[in-house]
């Protein structure tokens, strides 16, 4: 969770907080300590419905009766991939757990906090530090075992890209629905290949299978279309394709964003 105090002019002097959302006690005695204008939300405990949806509404409620302004991060876990792609317009429709508590924290943070802005977004790619990322590293290795799925598609988006997006969101004082996602739609197994191909390690060494196949529910093609975003934003979200050829680092287009008005 991040807390900013002071302007929204300028987002520089902020803080990282960690702290369980379970806990009503630490969670008031962190927003005293700090006394924040903004809360950005990225938090997440997977299924767990106590955390990613009760810790959320809790949070919520809390930062409504303060008086402070939330910008929420959500998930395209929240769609069923049934009438892909999805634009901010779109309603969730989730078909499993963690898509279910990600719908559910969105809908009661828009009822407690017409000012919000809710960001959803995909797969996150850092510079080799996301969970996807040790995935392609540890499945060749023999460490992990699994398959990377041909049949799953998500529109990834890049660590750096969308943190210099939350900030523009943040200063802008914009409210409504966001899509922070990238332009590329691409598989799981493609995303481990391009990954792979990056980090010097061969793809043929990846495991590939099919999500149908598997034990583990999902939705399959859940595409965000972020065009109506973009065209709001400063910051350009790249794909995939783009980010894991180039490099680390943000996009020129991002740099230079600290005092970002919108």
């Amino acid at each position: 969770m991040h807390l900013h105090s002071g302007s929204t002019a300028s987002l520089a002097r902020s803080e990282r907080n960690g702290l369980d959302l379970r806990d009503p006690q630490q969670l008031d005695a962190v927003l005293d300590a700090v006394a924040p204008e903004l809360v950005i939300n990225a938090s997440s405990g997977e299924a767990d419905w106590a955390t990613t949806a009760d810790g959320t509404v809790r949070l919520a409620a809390t930062t409504a009766r303060r008086g402070i302004r939330p910008v929420h991060v959500s998930s395209d876990s929240v769609f069923s991939g049934a009438d892909s792609p999805y634009d901010e317009t779109a309603l969730p429709d989730p078909v499993a757990s963690y898509g279910a508590a990600k719908a559910a924290a969105e809908t009661v943070v828009r009822l407690l906090h017409p000012d919000v802005a809710v960001a959803r977004t995909s797969l996150i790619i850092g510079d080799g530090g996301s969970s996807h990322e040790r995935i392609v590293h540890e499945l060749p290795a023999g460490t992990r075992e699994g398959v990377l799925f041909r049949d799953d598609v998500r529109c990834p988006v890049h660590v750096a890209d969308l943190a210099a997006a939350l900030w523009e969101l943040a200063a802008s004082g914009a409210t409504g629905v966001f899509h922070l996602a990238g332009p590329h739609a691409v598989s799981r197994y493609e995303l481990g290949i391009l990954i792979a191909r990056r980090d010097g390690i061969d793809p043929a060494l990846l495991p590939v299978g099919r999500r149908v196949d598997s034990p583990f529910p999902g939705a399959l093609d859940v595409r965000l279309e972020s065009t109506a975003t973009q065209r709001r934003l400063r910051t350009r979200l790249r794909g995939a394709r783009e980010f894991l050829r180039t490099g680390p680092g943000p996009a020129a287009a991002n740099e230079g964003l600290g005092d970002a008005p919108a």
